[in-house]
């Protein structure tokens, strides 16, 4: 899985992007981001608040129960606002 960080989570976790290979349990968004949390320190800074991440697989926005799989693509970024 390829995991693409943005903005201030990049920041916190240190890398622009990597690839994983995740566990068989990490089935959606919210056992992906669960996981994550669990790898280091960073991640488990950037990821704290999941209602300040948003998420997209495979360059489409993604709710919690979003499936994800080994082949995807990840991206991780805090909330966009307009003016």
């Amino acid at each position: 899985m390829k995991l693409l960080y943005f903005a201030w989570i990049r920041e916190r976790v240190g890398l622009a992007e990597e690839t994983l290979d995740p566990p068989p349990d990490v089935v959606n968004v919210t056992t992906l981001l669960d996981w994550l949390k669990s790898l280091d320190g960073g991640h488990a800074l950037a990821l704290s608040d999941p209602a300040m991440v948003r998420v997209a697989v495979n360059q489409e926005y993604a709710g919690p129960d979003t499936r994800v799989g080994g082949g995807d693509e990840v991206a991780l970024f805090p909330p966009v606002t307009g003016g």
